[in-house]
């Protein structure tokens, strides 16, 4: 990766002193813009406002979309939390991150992150709230590794449910702009542990003063029900708390004088965390919102842009906005591209060579034979999906009898197991039965995935067609699935030894700690011989 570095004031003051004149304070201020990339946990494309949805608020979210660029194909290529979150550090696909491609991973220690190379490059950075994770980042000289930068957790607060958080996240944004290094710019990641479960089941009907009626469209996977409507009005009660936050740090950061030379990012980091998405690979799994603001870089506001892009895309353009190769100060090979050119373009389509990106996943949470997991690749283009899996023999969201481990607990869920056990059980089979190894969809007719196009003559030709180029782009990126080598990434050991090898102890009668992200009752024996 090539950057043109940025002429800043700290490189001038350097110049001066080198013929021996005295460097001014104004002078060492570096100005290259500001960074605040704050990322939701669990939201989907297209829950905001700013995408039209009535059931949220969020109204923060929305007047930066109408000041800045709003994306309305941006994905992450693997839909769970922690080789998300590394591709966005690294600028590489899960699968070009060795354990990294997998939940709870153990960080590969060769993987340098963008933050830590910003934070060699004269950058001031920082962190509040959930940064990579789950996982162990490892150490560099006796320390725990900090992948991002220092926390800025300490200043707490009273949440409206217990399953909020109690970090104040904006006040810890303040204390970190009145304390920080007033000569650098900054990089602070705002990484909200909202909406991600548990929720306070009614929430956001009685705390939240939202209405079940409010909600215009259940999906077509879930049954429409109480239960449902409330579970996604608890979610949108728990977004509203992001925005909240979000709303502050802008008012932070204009008081300050900052705002206009602040470039903001605003996106989740995987789809909601409700079964058939979190953690699978339909649209709605990988499909994210997204957002910049930038008032000194985007000269067109208001933009609706359709060009493909990736989260591996994000480091690159932090990167190039920073002036820094990332690179020639360490890091891997970056297989994003930024996106600087195409935000400041301020136009709705910009590059034609954004037109598809590439989705997969390994090992996420545990709960099959051997820790196995259920590994997936696919690809987006405009109008198709087309998934290739490559163990459908293994059930989808973890084991029955585990609970389905890779589905967080939740209403909706319990709601799905007991139609389970009904005679048609058909929303089980949406979201928890066993599928077939290729899927293709038609995302412009059919978003929801409902209809697998595959066994049809186009179907056939278009998926032969988008398996061929899928798999010649993995073969290019050293996918090891391409390599014949299909155990490479389960061989990748769990990094949380209470719940290794979880299945097979617990099959042993072993005595073990229960998973805290599922409920009891989502242990399910009703379909091990299916």
């Amino acid at each position: 990766m090539k950057n043109t570095l940025w002429l800043t004031s700290v490189a001038v003051c350097t110049a001066i002193n080198m013929y021996g004149k005295e460097c001014t304070e104004s002078a060492r201020t570096d100005a290259r813009p500001n960074i605040l990339f704050c990322l939701a946990d669990d939201v989907s494309f297209p829950f905001w406002g700013a995408y039209g949805c009535k059931w949220v608020r969020t109204p923060h979210i929305d007047q930066l979309a109408s000041q800045g660029t709003l994306f309305m194909n941006a994905y992450t290529c693997n839909a769970k939390s922690g080789p998300s979150r590394s591709c966005i550090l690294t600028g590489r696909n899960s699968w070009q991150l060795e354990a990294a491609c997998n939940h709870f991973a153990f960080w590969p220690s060769q993987f340098k992150t963008f933050a830590e190379v910003m934070r060699e490059n004269g950058y001031v950075v920082a962190k509040t709230g959930k940064g990579w994770a789950p996982g162990d980042p490892g150490q560099i000289n006796g320390k725990r590794r900090e992948l991002i930068g220092p926390s800025f957790d300490r200043i707490k607060l009273t949440p409206a449910t217990p399953e909020i958080s109690n970090i104040d996240y904006a006040a810890n944004f303040a204390e970190f702009i009145d304390t920080r290094d007033k000569s650098q710019p900054f990089f602070f990641w705002y990484g909200s542990l909202e909406p991600h479960r548990f929720y306070e089941y009614g929430s956001g009907v009685n705390k939240g003063n939202y209405r079940t009626t409010d909600i215009d469209r259940v999906p077509p996977y879930w049954p429409d029900c109480e239960e449902t409507r409330n579970d996604m009005l608890d979610f949108a009660f728990e977004l509203e708390h992001f925005d909240a936050h979000l709303g502050k740090m802008v008012e932070k950061l204009k008081a300050e004088g900052l705002l206009d030379n602040t470039i903001i990012v605003v996106t989740a980091d995987n789809g909601m965390p409700f079964p058939r998405i979190k953690g699978q690979a339909y649209h709605i799994s990988n499909h994210l919102p997204m957002l910049v603001y930038w008032p000194n870089g985007i000269p067109q506001k208001g933009v609706k842009n359709f060009d493909f892009v990736n989260f591996i895309d994000l480091a690159p353009t932090f990167l190039e906005v920073a002036g820094i190769d990332g690179e020639a100060k360490g890091m891997q090979q970056i297989e994003g591209r930024s996106m600087l050119s195409l935000i400041k373009s301020g136009k709705s389509k910009y590059d034609s060579s954004r037109n598809h990106v590439l989705i997969g996943k390994e090992r996420h949470d545990i709960g099959r034979p051997d820790d196995a997991g259920y590994p997936i690749r696919g690809i987006v283009t405009e109008r198709y999906l087309y998934v290739y899996n490559f163990e459908p023999d293994r059930w989808p969201a973890g084991n029955p009898e585990t609970g389905y481990l890779n589905c967080d607990g939740g209403a909706i869920k319990t709601e799905l197991i007991k139609d389970g056990k009904t005679e048609t059980h058909k929303f089980w089979s949406l979201n928890f039965g066993k599928r077939p190894q290729e899927e293709l969809y038609d995302i412009v007719k059919d978003p929801d995935c409902m209809h697998n196009l595959i066994s049809s003559d186009e179907g056939r030709k278009v998926a032969d067609k988008l398996r061929k180029q899928m798999f010649e782009e993995l073969k290019s990126q050293g996918d090891h699935r391409m390599e014949g080598d299909a155990g490479y990434y389960e061989r990748m050991p769990y990094c949380d030894k209470n719940h290794r090898d979880y299945y097979n102890r617990l099959q042993k009668g072993e005595k073990l700690r229960f998973p805290g992200w599922i409920f009891q009752s989502d242990v399910d024996t009703s379909h091990l011989n299916k």
